[in-house]
């Protein structure tokens, strides 16, 4: 199985990483891989967020009349990304 290793790691991190493992009851090492699995997770949430700020700011713009592409086709759009 391959391995990390990080070097020079700033001590602001090391300590946040840290002190999340420890609320959760894991190590180190398996803190780091659960959230280095969450990362597409997360940033598929952070595109729909945009999304829809960027929906919500037209409708404020123009209104709800004509609206393309419609909210249904921005969010499959990025849903498909």
């Amino acid at each position: 199985m391959p391995s990390l290793q990080i070097r020079e790691l700033p001590e602001d991190l090391y300590q946040a990483l840290s002190l999340r493992a420890q609320e959760q009851g894991r190590s180190l090492a398996q803190q780091a891989l659960y959230e280095l699995r969450r990362l597409p997770e997360l940033t598929a949430a952070a595109r729909r967020r945009a999304t829809l700020a960027k929906i919500r700011e037209r409708v404020a713009r123009e209104g709800t009349r004509d609206l393309k592409p419609t909210p249904e086709e921005l969010i499959r759009e990025d849903r498909n990304r």
